[in-house]
């Protein structure tokens, strides 16, 4: 499989790496200030920029055919404009906050403990996220995930991330070098607390997520998410 790389910075560099040992061939490494030669020999793109360059590299492979998968977080604003120009070109597109086969699995075990909670008003629901010192956008796309999994079940209305109201859902955002990311739910009462979490280790398990949804995507049409790559629903 031909793989176009949209970023090339740490995360670009170990899907390249786990790309290679999976047998498959690079024929574009582009930077926010390279061109996108070599993406009309792609057979998939995956996107792992920066916000400001997400949608143009999501739309230029869309408007040519080509499949995308996107972990780049903090350009959301605009995801309901890929999706309809996915659906208008025929074409394929995949987002996803987060690609670990872990993080999908703790969404899972997230939304299915928000749903169980909802019904114990005696708990008060938070979250914490902890990243590097070079994650730009606050709190992390995972963290919005989720928050909007528990936003859907319980009382909460809005996920906040300083001064909380009583119906927003705060979460403690911390920024730490060398942390890969770690997220954390919290169910407290007067008399306990139930907690959720998942840790990752190294970036290794968001880039073979990434290349797994790459394999997955090629040949298909339509708007997919990693449920849907996983068979999770």
């Amino acid at each position: 499989m031909k793989i176009a790389l949209l970023g090339y910075g740490k995360m670009g560099k170990v899907i390249e790496r786990i790309a290679l040992e999976r047998g498959h061939e690079i024929v574009l490494r582009k930077g926010s200030s390279d061109s996108f030669e070599g993406l009309e020999n792609t057979d998939v793109a995956i996107d792992f920029s920066v916000p400001d360059s997400a949608v143009n590299n999501i739309s230029t492979c869309l408007e040519n055919g080509i499949p995308v998968v996107s972990g780049t977080t903090g350009w959301l604003a605009d995801y309901h404009k890929m999706v309809n120009l996915c659906k208008e070109k025929n074409a394929a597109f995949i987002y996803g906050s987060n690609f670990s086969l872990g993080v999908n699995l703790f969404f899972e075990l997230n939304d299915y403990l928000a749903k169980m909670m909802s019904k114990f008003n005696q708990y008060n629901v938070s979250m914490e996220e902890i990243h590097h010192t070079q994650k730009v956008d606050k709190p992390s796309g995972t963290a919005i995930s989720l928050a909007n999994s528990i936003i859907n079940h319980t009382s909460k209305n809005n996920w906040n991330i300083e001064n909380p109201k009583s119906d927003d859902l705060f979460i403690d955002v911390k920024r730490e070098d060398n942390v890969p990311g770690t997220h954390s739910i919290f169910y407290q009462s007067e008399v306990d607390t139930i907690e959720i979490k998942h840790t990752a280790h190294s970036r290794d398990g968001f880039a073979f997520g990434a290349i797994i949804a790459a394999e997955w995507i090629v040949g298909k049409k339509g708007v997919f998410t990693m449920k849907d790559v996983l068979d999770l629903k």
